[in-house]
């Protein structure tokens, strides 16, 4: 089931609606037959300010009928086509910082209705490298944002921070699948970013048609024993069921992703992750006057497609 402000969204048009069609059919009648009553009565036209009170719209009508347009706007929009996010954590740097606020494309994948997520029309399906929006398995309330990794039918393996896919091979395909592959890092840079006190290394990776930054730390181990636990697997292997897709955080050793809750089923995506349309920067002074959360400057060249 969506979030509470879809569902705010959806009940809101909805009343707005009906309040304009009660308008339209049945109250703005009857305050025209009060009137032609009125005139009747008095054997004389009303003066204009009197007429104008007899057919004067109830404040709530009123108010209802002249944001019907902007909700049932922003409804459609967020619902079918794009919806604005905030990243809230650090788990996809350097791809996406704290601070972003990015564009969902709804349509890249299956469109939902607003309130119940049920398919209504069927279009493409996630990618490998994609940049996500899912409903989060344990808890779908929230909005999890992490990169595609692994399709239906890949075998997954992250050993000592490295990633080995195993394509999943298609009716009568021979090539390009069926071998554990280790994906190749380039190396960028050192001590860019950190996490707490230890430094951090970028590497260049790439999934699919898709190039991208990731964070390792080499002084965190990997956390084998949170690693969740698929029958018949090993500790580091993941094999994607059919209709599900595997996950990472470009931020490696700091995110929560499918390699400590499982997969992510294909009706729990939300959207492609397409555009950074704002980026704010907080302080990191613990000394500052300022509380956290309000922004000290805006990061103009982070403003673009995501990749």
């Amino acid at each position: 089931m969506a979030g509470y402000f879809a569902i705010f969204l959806v009940l809101l048009t909805l009343a707005c609606t009906v309040t304009w069609l009660l308008e339209r059919f049945l109250l703005a009648p009857k305050r025209q037959q009060k009137l032609a009553f009125a005139n009747a009565q008095s054997k004389s036209v009303l003066p204009e300010q009197v007429q104008q009170d007899f057919l004067k719209q109830p404040a709530i009508v009123e108010t209802a009928i002249s944001i019907l347009p902007v909700v049932a706007g922003i409804t459609l929009l967020r619902s079918f086509l794009y919806e604005p996010f905030q990243i809230p954590s650090g788990s996809m740097m350097p791809t996406l910082l704290v601070g972003d606020f990015i564009l969902v494309e709804k349509f890249s994948y299956d469109v939902k209705d607003p309130v119940w997520r049920k398919t209504l029309w069927s279009n493409n399906q996630p990618e490998r490298g994609d940049v996500a929006v899912f409903k989060y398995p344990p808890n779908p309330r929230l909005d999890y944002i992490k990169r595609v990794v692994g399709l239906p039918g890949d075998r997954i393996v992250y050993k000592q921070k490295q990633l080995y896919i195993q394509r999943a091979c298609s009716e009568g395909q021979t090539s390009g699948c069926g071998n554990l592959e280790m994906i190749p890092l380039t190396f960028q840079a050192e001590a860019e970013f950190f996490m707490g006190p230890l430094p951090q290394r970028r590497y260049e990776e790439t999934l699919g048609q898709v190039t991208h930054n990731i964070l390792q730390t080499p002084m965190l181990p990997d956390n084998l024993q949170d690693f969740y636990r698929q029958p018949g697997t090993g500790i580091d292997e993941f094999v994607v069921p059919a209709g599900h897709y595997f996950v990472l955080g470009d931020n490696r050793d700091n995110s929560v992703d499918s390699r400590f809750w499982g997969f992510v089923p294909a009706d729990n995506m939300v959207g492609k992750a397409v555009f950074v349309w704002m980026s704010f920067e907080f302080s990191e002074d613990p000394n500052s006057w300022l509380p956290r959360w309000v922004p000290v400057g805006v990061r103009f060249a982070r403003l673009g497609p995501i990749h």
